[in-house]
């Protein structure tokens, strides 16, 4: 009998194995690129402290039982922005030499403390 020269051998051990190997290399997570794996995992790394840091931080706050109001909420934020403007014009005064410049520290340090007493007596009026 004669073999056709269009027939197919049949596949040996050999060339399955390599076909085998070579859809498992395929099929792995990244390629084998020891430096891309490399920042992969860093950046797994860096994402689970990350969760860990939000999780701790989660726990630590105490919840308020209270509902704050967006008033509240604005009036706090206000306070907080005139404190930081009252240091700012303190530190001013005590660090500029131009006139200009501390007559204006001097009229936000007047207006701001104003204001800011107005609004801490809105606060404690809640």
């Amino acid at each position: 009998m004669s073999v056709s020269p269009h027939r197919r051998r049949p596949m040996t051990f050999r060339t399955m194995a390599v076909s085998a190997l070579a859809l498992a290399l395929a099929a792995c997570d990244g390629g084998g690129d020891p430096v891309q794996q490399a920042l992969r995992d860093a950046s797994a790394e860096r994402h689970a402290a990350a969760l860990k840091t939000t999780e701790e931080l989660e726990r630590q706050t105490p919840v308020s039982r209270t509902t704050e109001t967006a008033d509240e909420a604005n009036v706090a934020r206000l306070i907080a922005d005139h404190e930081a403007a009252i240091a700012t014009a303190r530190r001013m005064l005590d660090q500029s030499q131009d006139p200009d410049l501390r007559r204006i520290a001097q009229a936000t340090l007047d207006t701001r403390t104003t204001e800011l007493a107005e609004l801490r007596a809105w606060q404690a009026g809640r």
